[in-house]
């Protein structure tokens, strides 16, 4: 099975980084708008594209406060059943991010796409981890798959 792999210095400490990985509101500030709590899903969270014809539902698997977070993906198309994983480690000049998207079945066009897609959006979660954030990738407003 394929994997995306990313890696980034992020000139912030790991407490600053986390919190935009590890819960909707904090990945509306650099993913998608339309991010949200699942009301009774536990600490579920969707993210809605498109006018909401795509939702990534994604539940949290490991929430360790300042260094990992995983999230399973309950669906998407070829996402579901997939894991995407931050993991934050302290350098001298801020934390280095590795992110891992794992479990795909196979390397597809839409896999390539998203694999680009995934470096512009851990561009984005670090210019708001430094500061200078330009907001969400998907805005709520102009979505359409």
């Amino acid at each position: 099975m394929p994997d995306i792999r990313h890696q980034l210095q992020i000139a912030a400490a790991p407490a600053a980084i986390f919190p935009l990985f590890a819960s909707a509101a904090g990945f509306a500030e650099w993913w998608a708008a339309d991010s949200r709590d699942v009301i009774g899903g536990g600490p579920t969270v969707e993210l809605g594209f498109f006018n909401r014809t795509t939702v990534y539902r994604l539940r949290p698997q490991t929430l360790v406060t300042s260094n990992h977070a995983a999230w399973f993906c309950e669906s998407g198309q070829e996402w579901k059943g997939t894991m995407l994983e931050f993991l934050l480690a302290k350098q001298p000049n801020g934390t280095l991010l590795r992110f891992i998207h794992s479990g795909w079945e196979q390397e597809s066009d839409y896999f390539i796409s998203c694999n680009t897609v995934w470096g512009e959006l851990l561009f984005r979660l670090k210019a708001a981890a430094e500061g200078h954030p330009r907001g969400p990738l998907f805005l709520a407003d102009s979505l359409a798959d």
